[in-house]
């Protein structure tokens, strides 16, 4: 009975899902959904640390924002990647803050320096945990009420353009396809995906620097000359074919004192390539895996020590720049030339990794590094050619690859995003077009919220 009972249900059961199962053949066609359209003051494309500083400054400044972020979460590197260090913030060779505004007011949240701080050491502090960031960027974004609008698990993904305008850029999430209308667009993708869809010219070279994912490991005892057991076992390891390249390794007890968290992954990648990043993706946790295996068995530190976690996505150093309406250069940064449109300060070496292993740096350079005093970015190298109503703030700013290997980092991406921002608001309010805006205006605007270009002491 209990068998017939049950054969009775499957079968009715069958019957009621046929034909479901029948309208959802390959066959059947679904009706074509209306694409969604929301329209903006000011569109930010990616909240990383540019694109948060960008949204929090246009809102702020009463420009009806939308801030569209692919990770559920804001940050960019110091959350998604988990890099902790606020770089390019005060200048190694005196702790001079250069970069004030929405950088200084966040570190300050953090608790690691006083909001009004003239100097700060070491030059790049670490913030003390990136989750409580990632609240701390959710509160600041959520105080901006009306003005701003945020879409996590939000990708841009095309981007349309007439007679040197953006008129719209799709993104995609779980509405679907969505169109937005914005008046202006602040690109902080970090890859210029979107100035590159809508015909802005740009470059990208041919070889990048290496993708680097970061993760973190519980239980590992405080050693003396750690570092140079992990260098060891991580040779031993790449000798047997185990681990491709590294570099350093960094192993710092950053955030207690049985953990550490490790950067030295090398992964080489073309990061505007999909499938080569989702091979890197792959590649950079196979690596954090056979370092955290290596070190396990070699190290005694690592003995009774535990993986506690990988960050979510690999981080990527350098890939598309804008060609823009000026391309900053070395030359620029290293002999301090001033502009009148300034706008930030960049502070930090020429970092270039190179695609090979390093041992004890992340760097190669012979005799040494290159360190320039602190520089102005101009507004104009937010600026890109062709397309007006555009701004490109963050690592995909135009300047040369080896300007951009200084410019590229945390608190100087920030202080580009807050100008961007705060352009774009300016331009709403005086009826303008970003790209016909006046930069020393924007400085000027800058300087009444404590922002802009510290070059000077």
């Amino acid at each position: 009975m209990n068998t017939r009972r049950t054969f009775l249900t499957s079968s009715a059961a069958a019957a009621v899902a046929a034909p479901l199962l029948s309208a959802q053949s390959p066959d059947a066609t679904a009706p074509k959904k209306n694409v969604r359209e929301i329209e903006t003051d000011v569109l930010v494309c990616g909240g990383g640390c540019a694109g948060t500083a960008a949204a929090l400054s246009a809102a702020r400044a009463g420009a009806k924002t939308l801030l569209v972020e692919k990770a559920p979460f804001a940050g960019g590197i110091i959350t998604n990647v988990g890099l902790p260090y606020f770089d390019g913030i005060s200048n190694i060779k005196d702790n001079r803050v250069v970069v004030k505004g929405i950088a200084l007011e966040l570190l300050a949240k953090t608790g690691v320096c006083k909001p009004d701080a003239t100097h700060i050491k070491p030059h790049n502090p670490t913030i003390p945990n990136t989750f409580e960031f990632k609240v701390l960027l959710d509160r600041e974004l959520q105080a901006c009420g009306e003005k701003l609008k945020v879409l996590f698990n939000s990708v841009a993904c095309d981007a349309e353009s007439s007679g040197g305008r953006i008129t719209s850029v799709t993104i995609a999430n779980k509405d679907g396809l969505v169109r937005i209308r914005p008046k202006v667009v602040i690109d902080c993708t970090g890859d210029a995906d979107v100035a590159a869809w809508a015909g802005a010219p740009t470059e990208q070279s041919a070889e990048v620097q290496p993708l680097t994912l970061h993760f973190r490991i519980g239980h590992v005892q405080p050693t003396k000359g750690i570092s140079a057991l992990c260098r060891t076992a991580l040779l031993n390891a790449q000798q047997r074919g185990e681990l491709p390249h590294f570099y350093g390794p960094g192993v710092g007890f950053t955030y207690g004192k049985d953990e550490v968290y490790i950067h030295g992954v090398r992964v080489p990648a073309n990061p505007t390539d999909a499938a080569d990043l989702t091979r890197a993706e792959m590649q950079g946790r196979a690596d954090a895996l056979a370092m955290f295996r290596a070190w396990k068995a070699e190290v005694p530190a690592f003995k009774d020590s535990y993986f506690l976690e990988a960050y979510p996505w690999i981080g990527v150093r350098e890939s598309r720049r804008l060609l823009g309406q000026h391309v900053l250069n070395e030359d620029d940064i290293m002999k301090g030339r001033s502009f009148d449109d300034a706008i930030a300060t960049g502070c930090w070496y020429l970092d270039l990794h190179p695609n090979k292993t390093t041992l004890g740096s992340a760097n190669d350079f012979q005799p040494e590094k290159v360190q320039p005093a602190p520089y102005d970015i101009p507004y104009r190298s937010l600026l890109p050619q062709k397309i007006e109503n555009l701004l490109v703030a963050g690592r995909c700013h135009s300047a040369t690859r080896g300007a951009h290997a200084s410019t590229r980092v945390t608190v100087t991406a920030m202080a580009m995003g807050e100008a961007a921002g705060c352009a774009a608001a300016l331009a709403l309010q005086s009826k303008a077009e970003v790209a016909n805006l006046n930069g020393q205006k924007v400085r000027e605007a800058l300087t009444k919220q404590n922002a802009g270009p510290f070059t000077q002491a």
